[in-house]
């Protein structure tokens, strides 16, 4: 048979501080932990695959019967975002930070910004997203104007309502937008922040659209692409990566979805890897502090988990992380530099194998790499040969 993976990103669901939160005002975030807190945390189905064996936790509690491999890892790259995090799962470190403006963006900037779209830019502040549409939202829809602003990320985020500036014109902005800032402005991403409604009740719609850089080497994307094997992404893959590598690609549709498109694709005939986001829980409930809501969607992607291993192939690995932390509980709305999970599962795996704490999320490209036999000359060393039976 055809050997396929299924890496499934939990966006934001991170296991605890890592050694340098520190260097990013992060001393104490733990997402995971605040979500076992709660006490309303239900996900057997992690919980088997050894979610609570992880050593070093908060929140460990030893279960014997373990069909998993698990294991924590630490981000080796220069931010604590989803473009850089992804990147470093997919095997490319990144150790230059990217630009990021606590201040706003430069007056040459937002002149060029202007210049090009023919809009005034409105806010340009640090602003969190749902905050945004309410103070600026009227103003917005009144003038035709752009909503500007960013957060503790290299963003660029545009929000504009739907009926003042139709979809495609607001991603035609974000590409020209996506255009002008590199080098020294070159964002990790510029965002199209789209909203409908009436004053006061505005709410973002699921027509977010990220536009990435293009990751500077080859990642493992690329390589699988170039050996002949398939590339699949769910979700914001394709955004994050800039379609670089991604051969089919399925759009964000919010976890549900995302995760029902990929138990259809355990019935496609592939060879190669399946890449997925869910981004729910960093995007609806991370950034707005909401515990119950994170909590409530991890136990929903529990389920499906479950529904996914039962249906597995011999040949499948499933592997599940995260590509950085967004405690609900913690103090602001921002990212936190956080441990990632790693829970891996198959039928050619061994059971209730500690893969300990390892040094680069990149050790899962250089793992995915080895399993579906195409060397890779990234970043991470492969823990293929502890799991493997």
């Amino acid at each position: 048979m055809k050997k396929r993976v299924f890496l499934i990103v939990l966006d934001s669901a991170g296991v605890g501080e890592a050694p340098d939160a520190d260097q990013f005002g992060d001393v104490g975030c733990d997402t995971f932990g605040t979500c076992v807190r709660s006490g309303k945390l239900h996900v057997p189905n992690m919980s088997r695959l050894g979610l609570y064996n992880i050593d070093g936790t908060s929140f460990r509690k030893e279960q014997e019967d373990v069909s998993g491999c698990y294991g924590k890892l630490q981000e080796q790259s220069a931010g604590k975002d989803t473009t850089v995090g992804h990147w470093e799962i997919a095997g490319m470190i990144s150790h230059q930070a990217m630009p990021t403006y606590p201040n706003g963006f430069p007056k040459e900037v937002i002149e060029e910004f202007e210049a090009m779209t023919g809009r005034k830019a409105l806010c340009n502040q640090v602003y969190s997203g749902t905050d945004v549409i309410r103070d600026y939202g009227k103003e917005q829809v009144e003038t035709g104007g752009l909503i500007v602003y960013t957060s503790a990320d290299s963003v660029f985020q545009i929000a504009a309502h739907e009926e003042v500036v139709p979809l495609e014109e607001l991603y035609d902005i974000c590409r020209k937008t996506r255009a002008m800032l590199q080098g020294e402005h070159g964002v990790g991403r510029v965002i199209a922040r789209p909203f409908v409604g009436t004053y006061p009740d505005y709410t973002r719609t699921v027509n977010r659209h990220d536009f990435s850089l293009e990751p500077p080497k080859d990642t493992m994307l690329d390589t699988l692409k170039a050996a002949g094997l398939d590339t699949i992404g769910v979700g914001k893959i394709y955004d994050i990566f800039a379609g670089k590598g991604v051969q089919e690609t399925y759009a964000n549709e919010g976890n549900k979805i995302n995760m029902e498109r990929t138990l259809s694709l355990l019935e496609k005939d592939f060879h190669g890897l399946c890449f997925v986001n869910l981004v729910d829980f960093d995007m609806l409930y991370g950034h707005r502090n909401d515990i119950p809501g994170y909590v409530n969607a991890l136990n929903e992607v529990d389920v499906q988990l479950g529904q996914f291993m039962e249906k597995m192939a011999p040949e499948d690995l499933l592997i599940i992380t995260a590509d950085h932390g967004c405690d609900p509980g913690f103090k602001g709305t921002d990212h936190s530099r956080e441990y990632i999970p790693v829970l891996c599962y198959g039928e050619s795996l061994k059971k209730n194998v500690n893969l300990g704490m390892r040094s680069s999320y990149a050790d899962i490209a250089q793992t995915v790499m080895e399993y579906l036999g195409v060397a890779y000359e990234g970043d991470g060393d492969s823990f293929f040969a502890e799991i493997e039976k």
